[in-house]
């Protein structure tokens, strides 16, 4: 076995969702696939009746994006709430290249929802059609209008909180980055769920998550390249782009930041967060063992995937305070409703 194919084992419990997947024969990612994978699994309309048969409701208002092109945003609250309160303002993830802002939404049951939030996600334009910096300026724009508009989305504008997962958890820390170099809106926390921060190339877990498990080192570089083009592992690209080159995380807000130790984007993400650390930021991270990318998503009720929800449970409750008391059962089944 050479060097980059010694990797961590993968968690018993994890590892049959790996082999039916492995049994399907090899994913090859390619242009052609993403608009497929761009589609929403449900229509609006079933969506929209799921959540108000949860107690929620859905709007998507038109704000602007990146050089003041129209975007979409959608807002997701308990139906009947009143009164300022936090803000979760949600990137979806996909390599950057796919996933839909509306297709995100059951990854909040459980450690979110019961602190009656209102959840905002972002319709980011993708790349390679939207290549950098559309998607992370689309994003920073998307958070601008929510902080001038706070009022009106009945938040409170000093309880921004952002969240993103792979794609989305680097888009998320790009636009943190943004906030703070521009003097923009003041965020409460960020959650970066295995984000994707670092388009080098040059990491051990890279090399280890080659040919297997979930968003290997092949599907992420087609994502850097989409994203970059011919700029990937240059000194062409910004820290809000690729967020692992930054060398001052000073004044950033409170993180969470998690990854499984057997996925492509274990080393940068502890890297970062010891970057965070240097920088004096009050960061959380978590390595779970035998993790593969989107464990938590894919297999819910794998015992490492409830340890690591109730994980982020745990913070959620220390940074927004203890849960609302609202409806039994408003949001516990809305994963279940949605699937």
């Amino acid at each position: 076995m050479s060097d980059h194919t010694i990797r961590p084992t993968f968690d018993p419990e994890l590892q049959t969702f790996l082999t039916a997947l492995e049994a399907r024969g090899p994913f090859t990612l390619s242009t052609e696939m993403l608009p497929r994978m761009r589609q929403l699994d449900t229509t609006e309309e079933e969506l929209d009746e799921k959540l108000r048969d949860r107690g929620y409701e859905r709007r998507s208002v038109t704000v602007p994006g990146h050089l003041g092109d129209p975007i979409e945003l959608a807002v997701i609250q308990r139906i009947g709430r009143t009164g300022a309160t936090a803000a979760v303002y949600t990137i979806h993830g996909g390599g950057m290249m796919f996933g839909h802002y509306l297709g995100n939404l059951d990854s909040y049951d459980d450690w979110l929802l019961d602190h009656d939030v209102v959840l905002l996600s972002i319709d980011y334009r993708l790349a390679p059609e939207y290549p950098d910096p559309y998607p992370v300026e689309d994003c920073y724009a998307g958070l601008v209008w929510v902080a001038a508009h706070a009022d009106e989305l009945g938040i409170d504008p000093d309880r921004i909180v952002i969240a993103g997962q792979s794609a989305g958890g680097g888009l998320a820390t790009g636009t943190a980055l943004l906030a703070r170099d521009r003097k923009g809106p003041d965020l409460l926390a960020q959650i970066l769920v295995s984000p994707m921060l670092d388009d080098r190339d040059n990491t051990v877990s890279t090399l280890q998550i080659d040919g297997v498990g979930v968003a290997d080192r092949q599907m992420t570089r087609f994502g850097w390249d989409a994203y970059l083009g011919a700029r990937r592992a240059t000194d062409d690209v910004s820290i809000y782009a690729a967020p692992a080159r930054a060398e001052n995380l000073s004044g950033l807000p409170r993180t969470y930041i998690d990854c499984g130790s057997t996925e492509v984007f274990r080393d940068e993400t502890v890297a970062y967060a010891s970057a965070l650390w240097a920088a004096g930021v009050d960061a959380e991270l978590h390595v779970w063992p035998g993790a593969f990318h989107g464990f938590t998503s894919m297999m819910p009720q794998a015992v490492i995937s409830k340890t690591a929800t109730a994980a982020l449970g745990d913070w959620t409750r220390r940074t927004l305070g203890p849960p609302a008391p609202v409806a039994e059962g408003s949001s516990r089944a809305l994963q279940a409703s949605l699937n």
